[in-house]
């Protein structure tokens, strides 16, 4: 969806064929520098879940032990999902577009129930109390979903283990790399999260 120019959020959409080379070559960067990994964290959706494997493969250990969490999951972009982000300035406007892509508390209109791409009824979010599952989010919400995983089961693998392991989605890297980094809430937008590029924190 990427490629077509459309808000893809929590639909399962496969890599594209750049995507699997960038993640092989994440696994090589990796590889040649030297790391080594006690678990592998990702979120629930195909395109981290085999970017990490493809990572793994080209670290030649693919047995590493992996743990799916849908707080690890990309941004949910509401009602905009599978909308072509051209098509969705014209209708909307340049200026409400941007809000809804960059701003860090200004989410898109909520998905309705019946929405064609509704990802809430999908059995691997079974467990997950309906009251947290978004049906839109800003960039607030996915730092406020996340902050407690990482305080809670990630920070207990970095006490517990040496090196762990993330492959998550631009927004939510964002949320997790604006905690680490104490960045404000007016700069945020400004920070981009590489594809495919590995960013490693001591």
């Amino acid at each position: 969806w990427n490629l077509e120019n459309r808000f893809t959020g929590w639909i399962d959409v496969p890599l594209s064929e750049r995507g699997v080379q960038e993640a092989r070559d994440a696994g090589t960067l990796l590889s040649d520098a030297g790391y080594a990994f006690d678990v592998a964290l990702t979120s629930c959706l195909e395109r981290a879940t085999h970017t990490l494997e493809l990572v793994l493969e080209e670290m030649d250990c693919s047995a590493l032990p992996t743990i799916q969490d849908w707080r690890l999951n990309e941004r949910h972009y509401g009602a905009l999902t599978g909308l072509n982000k051209e098509e969705t300035v014209a209708l909307h406007g340049t200026e409400q577009v941007h809000l809804w892509r960059r701003s860090y508390s200004t989410a898109p209109p909520e998905m309705p129930s019946n929405h064609p791409y509704n990802p809430n009824d999908d059995i691997r979010y079974a467990s997950v109390p309906n009251t947290l599952l978004p049906r839109s989010e800003c960039l607030a919400d996915v730092f406020r979903r996340l902050i407690p995983y990482w305080e809670g089961p990630l920070s207990e693998d970095l006490r517990h283990l040496e090196t762990v392991l993330v492959a998550a989605h631009g927004n939510s890297l964002r949320a997790l790399v604006k905690h680490l980094e104490t960045i404000p809430d007016d700069e945020i937008s400004d920070l981009e999260i590489p594809t495919g590029a590995p960013l490693v924190y001591d």
